[in-house]
């Protein structure tokens, strides 16, 4: 038993570690998330289509691409179901995330349930090898909908003083 509960605290490890480098973009990093052969799959009823990617490069070049500095994102996931069978285990996580998509000026929130299996390596470290959702809601508001909302911090934003230099 206390094997398993070491297996159980590597993998929430390991799906935190996964959450946290998106909402950093901690790109490098992420990759040792991922098994080499995993796969995703992150829908959505808003348009009505699921984005199925395959390989742990594919995984990461697509968050990377997509996921700019223009993109805010802040994911929270708990409530974790897992099972072990040896060197493999499924969870089921809930999260609720908020994208804020500074280009198209919006603010997407939404909930879901992952629904993840995971794969420890011949180094004993425990990987995601499939991560995937599909939304139970989404929502999208405009910032221009509120005039007197101001950002007062923005990690991926130049300071003004950089981005005076930048254009010069």
């Amino acid at each position: 038993m206390d094997m398993d509960l070491v297996a159980l605290e590597e993998i929430r490890q390991v799906k935190y570690r996964y959450l946290r480098c998106v909402d950093l973009k901690l790109w490098d990093e992420m990759e040792d998330v991922f098994t080499p052969d995993a796969s995703a799959e992150y829908g959505t009823h808003a348009v009505r289509q699921e984005l199925s990617l395959y390989g742990r490069d594919a995984i990461v070049g697509y968050l990377r691409e997509n996921l700019g500095r223009d993109i805010i994102t802040v994911h929270r996931c708990g409530q974790p179901e897992i099972a072990i069978d040896g060197n493999s285990a499924t969870g089921t996580w809930s999260f609720e995330d908020t994208v804020i998509a500074m280009k198209f000026r919006v603010v997407i929130k939404g909930a879901a349930f992952y629904e993840d299996t995971y794969r420890r390596g011949d180094d004993g470290k425990w990987r995601i090898s499939h991560i995937g959702y599909t939304r139970i809601y989404e929502t999208m508001q405009s910032l221009d909908d509120t005039p007197s909302l101001r950002f007062l911090s923005n990690k991926w934003e130049e300071p003004a003083s950089d981005a005076g230099k930048a254009a010069e």
